[in-house]
Order: C-alpha cells, then structure tokens, then sequence
C-alpha cells in the first residue's frame, strides 16, 4: 500500500509535516515542531496528534529510543506529489494543465533561473511526445 492513491487524504497541516519528515531519513517531534515554528504558530501538542494521526493513515512510521520517537516517512514524496497534483489539476482546473501553469504564472514572480528550468521541463515534456 505504497501508492499514495490507495492512502488516506492529507490536510494541508499533515502535508507541511510530511514535507519536514520527507527531508529528513528520522525526524523527531521536537524537531519537527521547531522547523514549523518558522513557517507559522502550531502547538506542539498540535503537531503531536497530527504526527499520531499520519502513523494511524499509515504515510509515517516510527522507531522509539526511550522516551524519544523517530518518526520517518513510509510513502515517498515524489509520487505523493503526482499524485496530489493530479488532484488539484483535475479537481481545481477541470483537467487543465494549462490552466495550473496559467495561474502559477499570474501568481508567482519567477526568477530568471526558475523561468529556464521551467523552459528545459517544457522542452524536455515535448521531445519525449515526438
């Protein structure tokens, strides 16, 4: 049960979680806590029954070492992302590709070096379609 398909949805505090526990091979509660200090408020209790409720969904697993728990990501991150994607481009966008593009670029002001990475996926996407 690995296909992130098959798992329970994320919220968008579970997502900001797995992002931190993606980064690392172990994370531990107070280390995860701390680094989403940084991006907003949340209450370590809070971040303690979201780290619960993402081992019952099955997306994180952990290992104890006394009283510490070492919590490490079971479903990877890159077909998680696909995947969550995909969702929002069918959900948000009706299907449209062009219509996330389109907004992300209406809403984000991009660098030079991002706007030539995002040339190079594109040309890349349209060699592979020859």
């Amino acid at each position: 049960m690995n296909d992130p398909q098959d798992m329970p949805s994320l919220s968008e505090a579970q997502l900001e979680i797995m992002n931190i526990v993606w980064d690392q091979p172990e994370t531990t509660l107070g280390e995860i806590w701390r680094e989403l200090q940084e991006k907003r408020k949340m209450a370590r209790n809070t971040v303690q029954t979201l780290l619960t409720r993402l081992v019952e969904k099955g997306w994180v697993d952990y290992r104890a070492e006394g009283k510490v728990f070492h919590y490490r990501a079971v479903i990877p991150r890159q077909p998680t992302l696909k995947h969550v994607v995909g969702r929002l481009v069918d959900t948000a966008f009706n299907g449209s590709a062009e219509g996330l593009v389109m907004a992300l670029l209406d809403s984000q002001e991009l660098q030079s070096d991002e706007v030539e990475r995002i040339r190079a996926l594109i040309d890349k996407a349209q060699r592979g379609q020859r």
